[in-house]
């Protein structure tokens, strides 16, 4: 009897032991917490609204906005003309063919960035004349400049050309633009965006280049000392 009743004992010990061990959780990454979830980077975070208080009494203005990830999420035509024109490399973007078909329809496919439209509507409502000035190489003909226009419904009265700088010699050509058209506030997600703002005296804003943009490595906003939009991401 005191054999069973040891043997007895001893299966509910191990059965508990199992149990025990089969309830404790394996960690399967490296999880966070509260102090991390709340960590925001110490930059000039700015809303909208606030931008808006900011001009309140100035005078109409010509105020500047790069396109690629600032107004326009256009990756779908980058990511279509890399795998049509160089597939292993950045080759398509010094090629002609890939210019002509992404400033001729292909921003049809890019989705306008909510941001954008807030802040161009703000511009808008203040009277501004508003510049869009992209790095992208020029060509005989674009349609970019109607698809904005469209796309934000900015009337005649506010809208220029878009001014198609491109790259020259490896410099930031947007800078001599910005200061030959009196720019006062440039819009745009990139570094040389900020350089090319500040570089000409106009007051540099920073967009949140989306996550998934295909434009990488992303730029470290703030990073001028520059303001940066809040959610401005999409």
């Amino acid at each position: 009897m005191r054999k069973f009743t040891l043997a007895l004992c001893l299966s509910f010990s191990l059965t508990g032991a199992f149990f025990a061990q089969a309830s404790t959780p394996t960690p399967d990454g490296a999880g966070t917490n509260v102090a991390k979830l709340a960590e925001q980077a110490p930059i000039h975070w700015v809303s909208v609204v606030q931008l808006e208080r900011s001009l309140v009494d100035r005078p109409p203005m010509a105020v500047g906005f790069d396109i690629d990830d600032t107004v326009l999420f256009s990756s779908p035509g980058f990511w279509r003309g890399k795998k049509m024109y160089s597939p292993d490399s950045e080759a398509y973007l010094r090629n002609p063919e890939f210019w002509e078909k992404m400033n001729n329809g292909w921003d049809e496919f890019s989705i306008p960035k909510e941001v954008a439209r807030a802040l161009i509507a703000l511009h808008v409502k203040r009277g501004d004349s508003i510049y869009f000035i992209t790095g992208r190489t020029q060509t005989a003909t674009e349609t970019v400049t109607k698809t904005l226009q469209e796309d934000f419904l900015i009337p005649a009265a506010n809208m220029n050309p878009v001014i198609f700088a491109g790259v020259q010699d490896g410099q930031n050509s947007k800078t001599q633009w910005l200061a030959d058209k009196q720019i006062k506030i440039f819009y745009g997600d990139s570094d040389d965006d900020m350089t090319a703002a500040k570089a000409s005296e106009a007051r540099p804003v920073r967009i949140l280049r989306a996550s998934n943009s295909t434009y990488r490595p992303l730029p470290q906003a703030g990073a001028f000392g520059e303001e940066v939009i809040v959610n401005s991401e999409y």
